[in-house]
């Protein structure tokens, strides 16, 4: 088929494709093909197979967009509905949880908050109570939909090890591996599967279940999980899940390899931490072949309960890695052979809907005993290896098989180095983290998902000037793959110096996209804006920007007023010294009037700016990161249909919503901000609001007059209104 790429909007959505596929390295095929049983087996499996509408019913107050949304389980039934995969499964109805079950896991007080928390006595105080848990909304649904959630996964479960069922699949929410027994945390109410594990062991001893393996595939630490088992020996808990060095979601220590268990559960702990993002199929299958799969023969559970998140697929907004369907469907196989085969998979985490039903699809085939036919191209990351090594020789005093050195061969064989980062110094926006933690918000990134299609880089064009800017040919022939992970190959066998791609790819991609950065502040003074550009720092500022990797000057700027407020929050920075900065309110105002200063600059300079403001310094004032973009295509043609969005990866920062607000020239006008959460703080004056300093005012007055906006008496008063008005009620 052709596509004609005649808008923004078409070319953002082919290279955000392409630039997914770019995650992927060529190598020898690592696994192969599933193959399905004979007949008679297939008419002996009984699968079981719940979902329930009212688990949609927890979803956010006011109708906001999140990415744990009640359309990612509709998606998976969707899809699997699609295949006929429930009539060839066993479909169960969801119950509800216990109290006295759940009690196994969380406290009584916990228990009673969320049982209660979507009564009507709950509905003034129910926002402010979700506001002081880490990433957690509730509305009058969330109730229901927990008791659901953890009751199907228990249904599920006894089902199982009963024997009446095979294996089974709970496709419920909200999920449950973040949380502990007295909180509720990142988007977790009740921790599903460590409550029909406790079901299992303390309930039901009859059924024989003395020895439980809980797999844990999500992206995230399921930091939960392993508070409530950590000296327990009759759970093994394994959690493959990005750490880097403690900074990824939930951060801290827990998810580190040292975390192995206490008393009698030492070494039934045990933590895969991946050093960075952008592992695949092959990482994921060396972990299982030379960590879990010895210690799970070893340890020989009766049953299996995998905490099932698929954020680490492809095309996820939240986890940076590129799992395949196919990876997925081959972990699960890899796990078959244990426990007879009793396996429950429940539902956590996943936020690309096309990912998350195709990578339950080939699951459910898999359990089905059904083919579901793919290849991994991908060499492994040499950190893989590292992360491996160590971990084993942690464990290797518990588990006596893992006494074997690997071979060096092994060790030294098709590995590719980790992606590289990037340094920058702190800037204007360093948040001081004196004052609250904003809570998390995340996106749901459906437009970005893997749908069997990739440009081939044969078929884009660089232009030889100074801009390189990318771009398709109106008609360009696409390229249909069986998997992802073949669509990754395809387009990485085109691309030349492929140890440099995952690392740099982005850059290239992003610096042919252009869009225009809407500034407000300081930044409408263009010589304060090109500190941000071209590095360094303008009269008045005590620190210097480190400025972008491309230093071009932006080809256009022209000038707009929108109706949204202008406001000054927070009271000191460490560029500007004493005193509030700008912000732009993210909802609109029939009154309200604010003058931007536009500049149409490249998405790779958009991002380093957008770095730059949210830059949270260290003690050597610098930090690493974008080793991926904050905002890459997809998101951003996300961003263009919802009109807005607060980024988790920007979560600590004080700019850390994106507004789209509106296109000129057929080009997106992006500006960033603080967030809704941080203006209701600033309404209740848990943030302080302050007016700018002199030195701050000085460069919002140049830039207002040098634009021909405002005389200089005009944009003084301009500003000082904006600064002196407190009626923040009606913001």
């Amino acid at each position: 088929m052709h596509i004609h790429f005649l808008s923004w909007s078409a070319k953002a959505q082919t290279l955000s494709r392409l630039f997914l596929g770019l995650c992927s390295f060529r190598s020898p095929d690592l696994s192969p093909r599933l193959m399905a049983p004979p007949p008679d087996d297939i008419r002996r499996l009984r699968v079981g197979l719940l979902y329930d509408e009212r688990m949609c019913l927890h979803t956010t107050p006011d109708g906001e967009i999140h990415p744990e949304c009640p359309d990612r389980i509709r998606a998976i039934w969707n899809k699997l509905n699609s295949e006929g995969i429930p009539q060839r499964c066993i479909v169960l109805d969801a119950k509800k949880a216990k109290d006295k079950h759940i009690a196994h896991v969380h406290t009584l007080n916990h228990i009673k908050l969320i049982k209660n928390i979507s009564s009507k006595e709950f509905d003034s105080r129910r926002q402010r109570i979700a506001s002081k848990f880490n990433s957690i909304y509730l509305n009058q649904g969330s109730s229901e939909a927990a008791y659901l959630a953890a009751g199907s996964v228990i249904e599920v479960a006894e089902k199982v090890a009963k024997g009446d069922l095979n294996s089974g699949i709970a496709i419920v929410r909200p999920p449950g591996h973040h949380a502990e027994p007295d909180e509720a945390m990142g988007f977790c109410l009740f921790n599903n599967v460590a409550i029909a594990a406790s079901f299992l062991l303390n309930e039901k001893p009859e059924l024989g279940i003395r020895k439980i393996l809980i797999v844990d595939w999500d992206v995230h630490h399921g930091n939960g999980t392993q508070k409530v088992f950590y000296d327990d020996p009759r759970v093994l808990f394994f959690s493959v899940h990005r750490f880097d060095s403690g900074s990824f979601y939930p951060a801290g220590d827990d998810g580190a390899y040292f975390m192995i268990g206490e008393g009698a559960g030492a070494g039934y702990n045990i933590n895969i931490p991946w050093e960075h993002g952008q592992c695949g199929d092959a990482d994921y299958f060396a972990v299982w072949d030379h960590v879990l799969i010895p210690i799970a023969e070893a340890y020989n559970p009766d049953i299996i309960l995998v905490s099932a998140g698929f954020d680490a697929a492809i095309g996820d907004p939240l986890g940076g890695c590129c799992v395949t369907p196919y990876g997925y469907s081959v972990l699960l196989e890899k796990l078959m052979r244990f426990a007879q085969g009793k396996i429950v998979m429940a539902l956590e985490g996943g936020y690309n809907l096309k990912s998350i039903a195709n990578s339950v699809l080939a699951c459910a085939k898999v359990l089905l005993h059904e083919e579901y036919v793919g290849s991994t191209q991908t060499p492994i990351f040499e950190s893989t290896w590292h992360v491996i090594e160590t971990v084993r020789h942690e464990l290797k005093g518990y588990w006596p098989v893992l006494n074997v050195e690997l071979p060096q061969s092994l060790l030294l064989s098709n590995s590719r180095p980790r992606p590289p980062e990037v340094i920058y110094s702190s800037s204007e926006s360093d948040v001081e983290n004196d004052e609250e933690v904003s809570t998390a918000h995340i996106i749901n990134n459906e437009e970005s998902a893997e749908d069997n299609l990739i440009l081939p880089l044969s078929k884009l064009k660089i232009d030889e000037d100074n801009h390189e800017k990318l771009h398709a040919s109106k008609q360009v022939q696409i390229v249909g793959s069986s998997t992802p992970s073949e669509a990754c190959h395809d387009a990485q066998e085109l691309a030349p110096n492929n140890t440099a791609l995952c690392g740099f790819t982005w850059r290239s991609l992003l610096s042919g996209v252009e869009v225009w950065y809407a500034t407000y502040g300081s930044n409408m003074w263009k010589p304060r804006f090109l500190c941000y550009i071209e590095g360094g720092k303008v009269d008045g500022m005590s620190t210097r920007c480190c400025g972008s990797l491309d230093k071009s000057s932006p080809k256009q700027t022209i000038w707009k007023v929108v109706p949204h407020r202008l406001l000054f929050g927070r009271s000191y920075t460490r560029t500007w010294g004493e005193g509030g900065v700008a912000f732009l309110n993210p909802e609109r105002g029939t009154s309200d009037r604010a003058y931007l200063c536009i500049y149409r600059i490249t998405l790779e300079q958009f991002n380093d700016v957008l770095f730059q403001e949210n830059s949270l310094h260290q003690e050597d004032a610098t930090l690493q990161g974008l080793e991926s973009p904050l905002l890459d295509l997809g998101i951003l043609d996300y961003v263009v249909k919802n009109k807005s969005l607060p980024l988790e990866t920007l979560k600590n920062g004080w700019y850390s919503t994106v507004l789209f607000l509106g296109k000129e020239d057929e080009l997106p006008i992006l500006t960033m901000t603080c967030s809704a959460s941080d203006v209701e703080r600033f309404k209740s004056g848990k943030v302080p609001t302050s007016a700018p300093s002199e030195p701050y005012m000085n460069t919002l007055v140049n830039g207002l007059v040098e634009g021909k906006q405002l005389t200089k008496e005009e944009a003084i008063a301009y500003v000082n209104d904006a600064a002196s008005r407190r009626d923040y009620k009606y913001i």
